[in-house]
């Protein structure tokens, strides 16, 4: 049986590559939960941080007056 030995060294080659796969896939699973973690603590930081923004619409408006001339 000559088609045997080459039908199971293919068999044996799909079945390492799909392990692989397999375990790419889980890896890419795992960043992407981890990637979605983070962004909902920024989506969480960034919502406190617009709370403590003042009602006025932010910092008061200064003239370029007050502003030191960069020399100094």
């Amino acid at each position: 049986m000559p088609d045997t030995h080459p039908n199971e060294q293919r068999l044996n080659e799909l079945e390492i590559k799909a392990s692989f796969a397999e375990d790419l896939l889980d890896q890419l699973n795992l960043t992407i939960y981890r990637q979605q973690q983070q962004i909902d603590r920024l989506i969480a930081e960034v919502s406190q941080l617009r709370q403590q923004i003042p009602e006025g619409g932010g910092a008061a408006v200064r003239s370029l007056r007050d502003e030191l001339p960069p020399h100094y």
